[in-house]
């Protein structure tokens, strides 16, 4: 069973001390990883379900066969390694901007996650996603603009709630043409949100993409004994 508490890793970052940690949950007999941004819980194992949903209604919305995806923000690897399962998925491009993140999933710090950072088809790049987006150069260093078919995005809390203020244009109408003009044709922009869904934000989406969907992501919530519900955005170029 091992200690009921460690941190695993800790890292002073821009945007605050990133920690990873695991604790023994003796009511449920199991181990949970949880990332802190300073005080703050970023994400939990016990909370996986909408991470997985990110990447199964994003991905399932698409035809053909060879897809290239993104993920925009690594975290503890749920939505990344849902989509390798796809078999259709042929390359898989994580975009994070914390090395320290990547390097987890390197070291198999999370048993939840192995194989991620191994299989072929996986491509970590540090980098800062929206600023990728802002510029115009896109997520694969060795070939700028690249299109791809799906990018699955994970990091901030909402649109409306965001880590960081240079994050706040991505989720503008310029902003998300610009994220728009990296997709291919019929490709997919999907996102996490903690909120439920925004009227506001998917008001945007509608005069980016011409379709988009709010799918709300029910799962149960041990540690306050009620319901709880993430929301995921689907949107269609």
């Amino acid at each position: 069973m091992g200690a009921r508490f460690e941190e695993l890793a800790w890292r002073e970052t821009p945007i605050g001390e990133i920690s990873l940690r695991r604790r023994r949950d003796p009511a449920l007999d199991v181990d949970v990883y949880e990332v802190k941004l300073d005080d703050e819980f970023l994400m939990s194992s016990l909370f996986p379900v909408a991470e997985i949903e990110l990447a199964r209604l994003g991905l399932a919305t698409l035809a053909g066969e060879a897809l290239d995806v993104v993920v925009g923000g690594l975290g503890l690897g749920y939505t990344a390694r849902t989509a390798l399962e796809d078999p259709r998925v042929r390359s898989l491009v994580v975009v994070e901007a914390i090395e320290d993140v990547i390097d987890w999933h390197r070291r198999d710090l999370l048993p939840f996650t192995a194989g991620l950072a191994t299989d072929p088809r996986t491509r970590f790049v540090r980098a800062d996603f929206f600023a990728a987006v802002a510029d115009g150069t896109g997520f694969d260093p060795d070939a700028p603009g690249r299109r791809f078919h799906a990018v699955l995005l994970d990091v901030d809390h909402s649109p409306r709630q965001v880590l960081h203020p240079s994050h706040a244009d991505f989720y503008t109408v310029p902003g998300l043409r610009r994220l728009a003009a990296l997709l291919h044709r019929d490709g997919v922009f999907a996102l996490w949100s903690n909120d439920p869904p925004d009227p506001a934000f998917q008001r945007v989406l509608t005069e980016v993409f011409p379709t988009s969907v709010a799918h709300v992501v029910r799962f149960p919530n041990p540690l306050q004994a009620r319901e709880s519900a993430n929301t995921v955005y689907v949107a269609r170029h």
